[in-house]
């Protein structure tokens, strides 16, 4: 019950306390990735990575500064539940007219749980439901941009107007020849929507700020015409002389999906007003749950908050029980699923074989690599919760009697819940060793390729995944594979990769021992061979395609690039879809006219 009154003068004092410190927060994070831009001018691809990293702490940062204000200031954790519904229905009042109020309720979450001991979902004065709509907020300050700009050519202007589009975002680095990037651009554009005729209201509206990660800047909109709308993307480079390019249109959303993928880095945008832009690209990815749209611009605890409250509700919804996730038993993790669910929920276990020596800390700390570093496409992202409760009729007795046994010390089961207290959750995918198992000939070539390019795109990111086996990677929706167990990877530059030396006499020959010496960081890549090419048409796929994974001097080299300062290109779409990566340039049209077709016509985008 909230209270009748608003009666004690703390209340007001504490919801502006923590929404100074949210506005700090946020003040923070969005200086850091207007930096973004600086940085990508001037190719600091190594502070570019830094800020990437230590955006990430921001938030737990400044809610525990927020906490330690508070405990010092007002003893927050001993104060009555009286005060704290008071606490919150003053901040709802603060956050009229603020431009991220969905962010700031995040932030009072935060803070509350963690003074209260207690998780949010048992809790009527934490923003279970959000509280301030977020919809149709605006920067009304007379200098403020908008969220995005709307341009209308008609034929005769489009290469201007498309040339004005990029160079209105000021990048202070020249551009090689912007006339021959927009002349690829707009044979891509009439090649995507084959010659449809331009009606009346025909507009290309843009972002008004340009999305960094890795070495690229992408210019993210989309083309209005009529009833039809198509997203796109520009990827934005630096060449090889240090000026700019255009390297690729990425158009649908099936090529944005790639681009926001849950398997990469989180982009730096500058954003005033984060629920337009998020409203925005889902207008283009409508498939695309709004949880991972915030995480994917860097604003993953909101989408950690976002994605709890979906699945609350799918669980509403649903009535099938957790299990014990298919495919092979993990020697560290316990993993389990709800088959109606698109997630797998994964646990520490609280002792492991002899063969692996680790701790529940190692571990955690491997995944916080994980979730700071560049994933490059290959790397699912996970989400990482303490006190998660679940229906305990929920659960079948196979996976209660797995998680009493492996995970004790994290498993409460007082009353009707069963509560985790810590647990991370990944999305589902096929297991690699399971999609093998069914592959046609062409999905399973595929799939080695696949699986191959995925090693060596970790390999370009300073990553050696440990343990290779095909069961620790899984095939995504869209055919790509993902790795996905990180309890034994390790930066590619700690490692020393060697030959196995040649036996010295006969009796080493014959052994079936390790004559020779190995340190704790070893690899010997010539010895993958027999735990991962079993079966003889993956191994004739694999050593056609990957033969050379096989080999120290592959890792020795990407190992000396790393260490003498390079960082390497990996792109979130298909080289055929380069303009000038594989020496495959397209003809430029010359103007607009080429998009129109017969007037006498109406034909839909495909």
């Amino acid at each position: 019950m909230f209270p009748q009154k608003l009666n004690d003068p703390r209340a007001f004092e504490i919801a502006q306390a923590m929404l100074g410190g949210f506005n700090r927060h946020y003040r923070l994070f969005r200086g850091t990735s207007a930096e973004a831009k600086r940085r990508f001018e001037q190719a600091d691809w190594h502070g570019q990575q830094q800020a990437q990293r230590e955006r990430i702490e921001f938030y737990d940062t400044r809610v525990d500064e927020a906490i330690a204000s508070l405990e010092s200031r007002y003893q927050a954790s001993t104060l009555p539940m009286e005060v704290w519904q008071q606490v919150k229905l003053h901040y709802i009042g603060l956050l009229v007219d603020h431009h991220q109020p969905e962010l700031a309720e995040t932030f009072f979450n935060s803070v509350c749980t963690r003074i209260l001991h207690h998780g949010y979902f048992h809790n009527d004065f934490i923003f279970v439901r959000p509280a301030v709509s977020t919809e149709y907020i605006e920067n009304d300050e007379p200098a403020a941009k908008p969220t995005f700009r709307a341009y209308y050519p008609t034929p005769q202007t489009l290469r201007d107007t498309l040339r004005r589009i990029v160079t209105n975002f000021q990048l202070d680095t020249e551009f090689e020849d912007l006339g021959r990037d927009i002349g690829h651009v707009m044979a891509a554009m009439q090649g995507r929507t084959g010659g449809e005729r331009w009606r009346t209201n025909f507009q290309i509206q843009v972002l008004a700020s340009l999305f960094y990660r890795n070495k690229g800047a992408y210019l993210v909109g989309k083309i209005i015409n009529g009833f039809n709308e198509i997203p796109f993307a520009l990827p934005i480079l630096h060449g090889e002389t240090g000026m700019l390019y255009i390297d690729a249109c990425l158009f649908g959303e099936d090529d944005l999906l790639l681009l926001f993928s849950f398997a990469r880095a989180y982009f730096m945008v500058d954003m005033e007003v984060p629920s337009a832009y998020v409203q925005f690209l889902r207008s283009m990815m409508p498939r695309k749950p709004r949880a991972e749209i915030y995480s994917a611009i860097g604003l993953q605890k909101h989408g950690k908050n976002l994605f709890y409250r979906d699945f609350l509700y799918h669980l509403r919804h649903s009535s099938d029980k957790f299990r014990i996730a298919p495919g092979i038993k993990g020697m560290v993790m316990l993993v389990f699923d709800l088959p109606s669910y698109p997630f797998v929920f994964k646990l520490i276990k609280d002792f492991f074989p002899a063969q692996k020596e680790t701790t529940r800390e190692l571990i955690q700390s491997k995944y916080l690599l994980v979730k700071q570093h560049d994933r490059v496409g290959r790397m699912a992202d996970t989400l990482e919760f303490s006190n998660v409760a679940f229906p305990r009729h929920r659960f079948e007795e196979e996976l209660l009697q797995e998680l009493r046994h492996f995970c004790p010390s994290l498993l409460d089961e007082s009353g009707d819940d069963v509560v985790l207290s810590h647990v991370y959750i990944e999305r589902r995918m096929i297991p690699l060793n399971i999609y093998l198992q069914e592959a046609t000939p062409q999905q399973m070539e595929h799939a080695v390729i696949e699986y191959g390019n995925a090693i060596k795109d970790l390999v370009a990111a300073n990553i050696f995944p440990g343990d290779m086996l095909w069961k620790n990677f899984g095939v995504t929706r869209h055919g790509k594979v993902v790795f996905y167990d990180y309890d034994e990877i390790e930066y590619l530059t700690d490692c020393n990769f060697r030959y196995v030396p040649a036996p010295r006499n006969e009796e080493e020959e014959m052994s079936g021992e390790i004559w020779y010496s190995v340190g704790p960081r070893d690899v010997f890549p010539e010895t993958f061979g027999p735990f991962l090419l079993g079966h003889p048409g993956v191994r004739n796929l694999f050593m056609r395609h990957h033969a050379d994974l096989l080999d120290a001097a592959f890792w020795q080299q990407h190992k000396a690039r790393i260490k003498a300062g390079h960082v390497h290109d990996v792109f979130p779409y298909e080289p055929h879809k380069r303009f000038y990566g594989l020496g495959k340039v397209p003809s430029p049209v010359v103007d607009g006219a080429a998009l129109i077709a017969d007037s006498h016509h109406d034909l839909p985008v495909q």
